[in-house]
């Protein structure tokens, strides 16, 4: 499983939700993203204010992918799993792989899309203007899981249902679970503390940051992931 943190956030977020998810029998890489953040800005803003960051961190995802691929993981053996950013990240390399996975998760994210497109901003993409979502390849089959909260600061519901739309175009088989209670983000009184059985990726395995971790969505992902793998 391929696990792709948030801004601001780091590997051992997602060690946190590996440990709550508990599947067995699952080996996981959980890449660092340089100065915590895969690109610095929203990934509803146009494409060039986002680059060089967006391609260098699907870069980073088709690297580990090919490595796992090496070792007898191809894309049909490989979750691939992100949160806010790392949703947006994970759920783009998917799409953009064009190939079938064994799963695609993004808790509280939305594609960034291939294109920008045309028109005036509008108010239910948080006063950004619609991209175009051009992708080659098929994703039959494959689980997709989109979680988001209705109201999201960061993730419009527009995008959430526009990536539902086309994931379904690619072929694969769409989950969407809309949260109305409070905040995706919460302290956990746990802590993050990496779960003994996650290989984290020995150059970035590090002691835990002071993030918070998954809540809300983690019972999500792990109801589902425990029925799609």
């Amino acid at each position: 499983m391929i696990m792709l943190h948030g801004r601001g956030g780091a590997p051992e977020d997602m060690a946190g939700l590996a440990d709550h998810l508990a599947l067995p029998d699952i080996a996981i890489r959980a890449p660092q993203a340089a100065g915590n953040s895969w690109w610095p800005g929203s990934f509803l803003a146009p494409l060039a204010a986002n680059e060089p960051g967006l391609s260098s961190a699907l870069g980073v995802v088709e690297a580990i992918a090919g490595d796992l691929a090496k070792d007898g993981f191809g894309p049909e053996r490989t979750v691939i799993l992100g949160f806010s950013q790392g949703a947006c990240l994970a759920l783009e390399y998917a799409a953009r792989a064009g190939t079938p996975f064994a799963c695609a998760a993004g808790l509280s994210g939305g594609l960034v899309g291939t294109g920008d497109g045309g028109g005036a901003p509008q108010s239910e993409l948080y006063d950004h203007i619609e991209k175009t979502f051009d992708y080659d390849g098929r994703l039959d089959s494959t689980p997709v899981l989109l979680g988001c909260h209705k109201q999201d600061p960061h993730i419009p519901l527009a995008r959430v249902r526009t990536s539902e739309k086309v994931f379904r175009n690619l072929g694969a088989k769409v989950t969407t679970r809309i949260m109305f209670k409070e905040s995706s983000w919460a302290p956990d009184a746990r802590g993050c503390s990496p779960a003994k059985a996650v290989r984290l990726d020995p150059k970035v395995h590090k002691k835990p940051a002071d993030h918070h971790c998954l809540q809300s969505n983690r019972g999500i992902a792990h109801s589902y992931l425990a029925l799609n793998l």
